[in-house]
C-alpha cells in the first residue's frame, strides 16, 4: 500500500524523509511539519437571538499566530448580545484585585462542621460561644444577679441558716477577698469575690432554686436540731445523695421548709432552699389562705360551726376563718370532718378554732396552699417538685 502512487495516505503515515547520518560537524535539524488548523464553525441558531453567542467573522478575534493557546471570553455587550473577546471583562479583573487584598476564608466541610456540633451536644463539658466585649457587658447589667448581702449568700450556699450565717460572721469566721468581715450586711458576688468560711472557700457558683411539695407524715417536725424528734427534712437524704449525680458541679442546696406544720399535723408542706420565696409565702400580708381537713371525734351541730366561723384570739389578735364547711359522711369514714380555710396561718389556728367551738380534734391535715392542692396520688412521706404553674398558682413569679 506504501508503493501505490494512485493512494493518498494521510499526513501522520506519509514516510518521513530521510535524515543525513549525524556528525560532529554538523547540527541537529528536523523537518516538522503541522497540520492545517480546523475550520470555523458555523453558527447553529440565527442571529437574530439575544440571549446566543453569534460567532462573526468580523467580530470574532484572530487567532494569534505565535502558536499560543487562545482563551474566549463571553460577554454581553452594551447592546445586550453576547459576544466574543479575547480578553476578561474589566468587572472581573477589579473583582480580583480587590479578592487579592482579603482574607482567604477557611472553608468548613459541612460533614466535619455537623459532626463537631453533634459531638458539642452529646460533651456536658461544652465551652461557651465567643461574645463581644459589648455582649458581655449588656448580658452583665440586665441579666445576672446584682451583689447580694454576704449573710444570704452564705445561707444560700449550705453554709448555715440566716441566723447562724450572721453568727458567723460576727464571730469573724468569714473573710472577703483576704479581709475578716464583721458585717452580714456587706454586698458580695460569689463569682467575683473570694469568700472563706472556717477556712474552706464558697464555691463560686451557688445551688439552684429548688421548691418541691411534701406529704408530711404523722411524728415529723418541721425544723432541724432536735435530736429527740424526726425532721422533714430527714426524708430528703436520699435526695441530697443523688444530687451529685444529678447535677455535677453544682452544691448541694441548704433545704427548709415554708412556714410549719406540728408534730401531730400531715399534709402539703412546701421545701425550698429560697430565703425570697419562703418568707413571701410565710408572711400574713401575702394573704395566701390555706385548706385544712380537720376529722372530728363526736358529732358536730351546726352552733359548732357557728363558734368556728366567728373566730377566737390567739396571740392577742382575733382570728376569723375565711370559710367552714361540713363535709358529707363517707361510708369508709366513721367521724365527721370539717373543711376550714383560713388565710393568716398563725401557730395552730386551725386547732385553737376547733378547740374554742367545744370540739376534738382526731387528725388534722393541709391539702391546699394558695392554688396549689395537695397531689391525691402523692404518698405520706414522698414529694414532688414544684412547676412554674404551680408557683404562679401560690403567688410567686420568680
Amino acid at each position: 500500500l506504501l508503493t501505490r502512487p494512485s493512494l493518498s495516505l494521510p499526513p501522520f503515515l506519509r514516510p518521513i524523509r530521510a535524515l543525513p547520518p549525524i556528525t560532529s560537524s554538523s547540527s541537529l535539524q528536523f523537518n516538522i511539519t503541522f497540520a492545517p488548523p480546523n475550520p470555523k464553525l458555523k453558527p447553529r441558531t440565527p442571529p437574530n437571538l439575544k440571549n446566543d453567542v453569534v460567532l462573526d467573522d468580523s467580530e470574532s478575534p484572530p487567532l494569534p499566530s505565535n502558536g499560543q493557546l487562545f482563551i474566549p471570553w463571553i460577554v454581553r455587550g452594551e447592546d445586550g448580545n453576547l459576544k466574543l473577546q479575547a480578553h476578561p471583562p474589566a468587572r472581573l479583573i477589579h473583582a480580583l484585585a480587590d479578592a487579592k487584598t482579603q482574607k482567604p476564608k477557611k472553608k468548613v466541610d459541612k460533614a466535619v462542621k455537623k459532626k463537631k456540633e453533634i459531638s458539642a451536644v452529646g460533651n456536658a463539658s461544652v465551652e461557651p460561644p465567643k461574645l463581644s466585649k459589648a455582649a458581655r457587658r449588656f448580658y452583665n447589667e440586665n441579666f445576672t444577679e446584682p451583689p447580694q448581702r454576704l449573710s444570704k449568700v452564705l445561707a444560700a450556699a449550705g453554709v448555715a441558716s440566716r441566723r447562724g450565717s450572721e453568727e458567723l460572721i460576727f464571730d469573724g469566721k468569714v473573710t472577703v477577698n483576704g479581709s475578716v468581715c464583721n458585717a452580714p450586711q456587706t454586698r458580695v458576688d460569689p463569682a467575683k469575690d473570694i469568700i472563706y468560711v472556717n477556712g474552706s472557700r464558697l464555691p463560686k457558683k451557688l445551688p439552684p432554686k429548688i421548691y418541691l411539695a411534701l406529704n408530711k407524715p404523722k411524728g415529723y417536725i418541721c425544723s432541724s436540731g432536735e435530736k429527740e424528734f424526726k425532721s422533714v427534712l430527714d426524708l430528703f437524704e436520699d435526695y441530697l445523695k443523688r444530687w451529685d449525680k444529678m447535677n455535677r458541679g453544682s452544691p448541694k442546696p441548704r433545704l427548709f421548709t415554708v412556714g410549719r406544720l406540728d408534730v401531730a399535723t400531715t399534709g402539703l408542706i412546701i421545701v425550698t432552699n429560697d430565703g425570697d420565696f419562703a418568707q413571701k409565702l410565710s408572711h400574713p400580708s401575702s394573704n395566701l389562705n390555706k385548706e385544712y381537713i380537720a376529722t372530728i371525734d363526736g358529732e358536730v351541730k351546726k352552733r359548732h360551726l357557728i363558734a368556728i366561723s366567728e373566730g377566737t384570739e390567739i396571740e392577742g389578735i382575733h382570728c376569723i376563718p375565711d370559710s367552714v364547711e361540713l363535709l358529707p359522711r363517707q361510708p369508709d369514714l366513721s367521724r365527721p370532718r370539717l373543711r376550714i380555710v383560713v388565710h393568716e396561718g398563725r401557730n395552730h389556728e386551725v386547732r385553737e378554732l376547733v378547740k374554742n367551738a367545744g370540739l376534738e380534734i382526731h387528725s388534722l391535715k393541709r391539702v391546699r396552699i394558695g392554688g396549689f392542692r395537695l397531689p391525691a396520688d402523692l404518698g405520706l412521706g414522698k414529694h414532688v417538685e414544684l412547676k412554674q404553674s404551680d408557683l404562679r398558682a401560690m403567688g410567686w413569679k420568680s
